[in-house]
């Protein structure tokens, strides 16, 4: 079984009901920021890792996600058809596609200024002690956010719950687990509890900023934040 992801899942089944009349006739990954839709912005991260497959999945309005990706014969895309499956139950429904061992998985409702998310989690990866590793960033740097945070991250950068850090929707995961969780819909946090309870799950703290992307205030928020002038 191979220890590096070489494999990414970017979810985009989601309603994007906070999105309001901007997601009446599309999906939220087709929302666009600064000219490109959302989750453009997410696969020009994932085009610059060297990953050997790659794969979307799509609900609400599903045709406009397969004919925006038509021309992309190195994605997957995967119908979730009936029920929606949540973050864990998508991920585990897509293992066919992805292989075995460690993945990438991104939320396809924010964008970034500064590194690639991607690359900086893959370089902070420990396969020998890690079967997840986070992305979190400051409430400071994140954007549109207004939660107290997600996660407190230990001198170990071993996680635990708590009013720290936001979580990016940015992550390596191990998948063996999922078999464990019988349900066919569920969120990712049943196997997070797994993995914090084993002291096998990590953070790591973004350096750049980072845009939740899920209300139409959030855009406007996005376009101003990529349009900084660097200092």
């Amino acid at each position: 079984m191979r220890d590096f992801p070489d494999a990414i899942m970017h979810f985009a089944a989601g309603f994007g009901t906070r999105m309001g009349p901007l997601t009446k006739d599309r999906p939220k990954p087709l929302v666009t920021v600064a000219g490109r839709a959302l989750l453009d912005h997410a696969l020009a991260l994932s085009d610059t890792i060297p990953l050997t497959r790659k794969v979307v999945n799509c609900h609400y309005f599903p045709d406009q996600i397969k004919a925006h990706l038509a021309q992309r014969s190195d994605i997957t895309v995967i119908h979730e058809d009936g029920e929606i499956l949540e973050t864990g139950g998508g991920l585990k429904n897509a293992l066919p596609a992805l292989g075995r061992g460690p993945v990438f998985t991104t939320n396809t409702d924010a964008v970034w200024r500064g590194p690639n998310p991607l690359q900086a989690l893959l370089d902070a990866w420990k396969p020998d002690e890690m079967d997840a590793l986070l992305l979190c960033v400051p409430k400071a740097k994140a954007i549109g956010h207004k939660g107290n945070g997600d996660f407190l991250i230990g001198e170990d950068r071993r996680l635990t719950y708590g009013p720290g850090e936001i979580y990016t929707g940015v992550q390596i995961i191990r998948t063996d687990r999922l078999a464990e969780i019988a349900d066919t819909s569920f969120s990712l946090k049943l196997l997070w509890a797994k993995l914090l309870q084993d002291k096998r799950m990590f953070g790591l703290s973004y350096t750049g900023q980072w845009c939740d992307v899920g209300t139409p205030e959030g855009v406007a928020l996005a376009e101003n934040m990529l349009g900084e002038a660097d200092v």
